[in-house]
């Protein structure tokens, strides 16, 4: 859905702004012009900045797989 009609600001760049780290409404308005123009369109960009924020937080964590060394069997009975 188009979230700021003057900057043709859909909720999909928000989210994909989101995704880059952006977290605050000032960074969001740095970076897609979002209520720069009119203002009309600041606070259902706000709320979906809060739907995917909220989102994030409740995406599990990737968890970095356990790194496995191999250990000759040789060296490890000389010592």
């Amino acid at each position: 859905m188009i979230v700021c009609v003057c900057h043709n600001v859909s909720d999909r760049k928000i989210r994909q702004a989101v995704e880059e780290g952006v977290t605050t409404m000032p960074e969001l308005r740095a970076q897609l012009q979002v209520g720069t123009c009119c203002g009309k369109c600041h606070s259902c960009a706000k709320t979906v900045l809060r739907e995917c924020l909220e989102d994030r937080a409740l995406e599990p964590q990737s968890v970095a797989s356990p790194v496995f060394h191999a250990v000759s069997r040789a060296g490890a009975l000389a010592a």
